[in-house]
C-alpha cells in the first residue's frame, strides 16, 4: 500500500509540475510572487520580506546552475558557418531559448524559491516541534514493545501514506500560482511530523 501511494503521488506530482508552465504564462507566476511578497511584508515586516526575496533569488541561481534547463548562454556558436545555416541556427536558438515554456519554468522556480525561503523563516520553531513529535513516537513504540502490545500495520500504513501525500502536496503548493496565507506553509511540516510520529508509534518493535 505504502509503495503504491508513493508511486502514484510522485507520478501525479511530476505530471502537475510539468503541466503548470504550459498552462500559465511566466507573468502569472511573477504576479503571484509580487502578491505574496506584499503579504509577507505585511505579516513579517519589510526587512524580513526583503531578506526572503534575496534568499529566493540565491536559491534560484543555485537551482539554475544545477538543472539542465537551457539558457541563451548555452546556444551554439554560429561563427564560421555560411549565411543560410547561420540564419537557420539563429532561428532555432531564438525559438528554443525564448520559449514561453522555459520562461514559465524559470518564473515557477522563482515562486517556489520564495515560498521555500518563507518556510525557512519558520524553521527554528518548526524543528523543535517536529523533534518533540518524533521523540513521542519513539517512546510510544518502546512502551508498546515492553508491554507486548501488538502493533497495528493498518494504522502504520495509513499514517505513512498520509505523510507521503502531505509531502507531495507541499511540493505542489510551492509551485501553484494561487494565493497562500503566510501561515499555510509552516503548518505542513507540523502535519507531516505528527503523521510520521504516529506511524513510528505503530511500527513493530521487538524487545
Amino acid at each position: 500500500m505504502i509503495r503504491g501511494v508513493a508511486l502514484v503521488s510522485l507520478i501525479a506530482l511530476l505530471v502537475l509540475v510539468l503541466y503548470l508552465p504550459s498552462a500559465h504564462p511566466p507573468e502569472r507566476f511573477v504576479a503571484q510572487l509580487r502578491v505574496e511578497h506584499s503579504a509577507a511584508a505585511a505579516f513579517w515586516g519589510e526587512a524580513p520580506a526583503t531578506h526572503m526575496l534575496s534568499r529566493a533569488l540565491r536559491v534560484q541561481e543555485s537551482a539554475r546552475s544545477a538543472t539542465p534547463l537551457p539558457s541563451s548562454g548555452d546556444a551554439p556558436d554560429i561563427k564560421g558557418v555560411n549565411g543560410a545555416v547561420a540564419n537557420e541556427m539563429a532561428s532555432v536558438n531564438q525559438r528554443l531559448f525564448n520559449s514561453a515554456y522555459f520562461r514559465s519554468i524559470d518564473a515557477l522556480l522563482l515562486l517556489a524559491s520564495f515560498r521555500l525561503a518563507t518556510l525557512l523563516e519558520w524553521l527554528p520553531w518548526l524543528l523543535a516541534f517536529v523533534a518533540a513529535a518524533m521523540l513521542d513516537g519513539y517512546f510510544v513504540r518502546s512502551i508498546k514493545a515492553k508491554e507486548f502490545l501488538h502493533h497495528d500495520p493498518e494504522l502504520f500504513a495509513v499514517y505513512a501514506s498520509g505523510a507521503i501525500v502531505a509531502g507531495c502536496a507541499t511540493v505542489l503548493a510551492f509551485v501553484l500560482p494561487v494565493n497562500l496565507h503566510p501561515l499555510v506553509l509552516p503548518c505542513v511540516p507540523l502535519v507531516v511530523g505528527v503523521l510520521i510520529s504516529r506511524a513510528l508509534g505503530s511500527f513493530h518493535r521487538r524487545g
